[in-house]
């Protein structure tokens, strides 16, 4: 089992973050920044952060590198999750899981029909698992990342959220 820490009960995981876009650098990557200080703010360790091109085999690379490393329990990767003929995101993910959450991204869309109406819609939002390395693909605009970080992922990532999250599959067992 990967190994992770506990404070006060609370599952601390350990979470990778992958920005998928051709243009972004680390100056203004501001999705990728959102999602690391929201991770740590819940009190979870940033345990890998790149940027890399929206190219299904860098992404391939990158994300096998972290499903690979027993130390990363979580991967949240954002962009390339659009509608446009190069946005690789879902292309690249979808063969390296070993199950889907399918529920994931009709939630996703549930709350960005509310939050911007019928463009929700483009919202390709994935998660799954793969390696017993959860994995989430968010639409790489940071409200998109701050709506699925602040409306899903915290609460699932939190071991004290009832009746289940996903966290709690990694507290340690006697």
């Amino acid at each position: 089992m990967k190994s992770l820490t506990e404070n006060d009960n609370k599952v601390a995981l350990h979470i990778a973050i992958l920005t998928i876009h051709d243009t972004r650098t680390q100056e203004n990557d501001s999705s990728g920044r959102y999602l690391a200080q929201a991770v740590a703010d819940s009190g979870h360790k940033v345990a890998g952060q790149a940027i890399c091109p929206d190219n299904r085999y860098a992404i391939r690379k990158h994300l096998s590198d972290w499903i690979l490393d027993e130390n990363i329990h979580a991967i949240i990767t954002n962009g390339g999750t659009g509608m446009r003929d190069r946005n690789a995101t879902l292309a690249a993910v979808t063969p390296l899981l070993d199950t889907q959450i399918a529920g994931f991204g009709e939630l996703f869309r549930a709350y960005s029909f509310a939050d911007i109406g019928s463009s929700g819609l483009q919202s390709n939002a994935l998660g799954g698992k793969a390696n017993n390395t959860l994995i989430f693909c968010l639409p790489g605009s940071s409200g998109a990342c701050r709506l699925g970080w602040e409306k899903i992922l915290r609460e699932q990532f939190d071991s004290h959220h009832q009746p289940c999250n996903f966290a709690s599959a990694y507290a340690k067992r006697d």
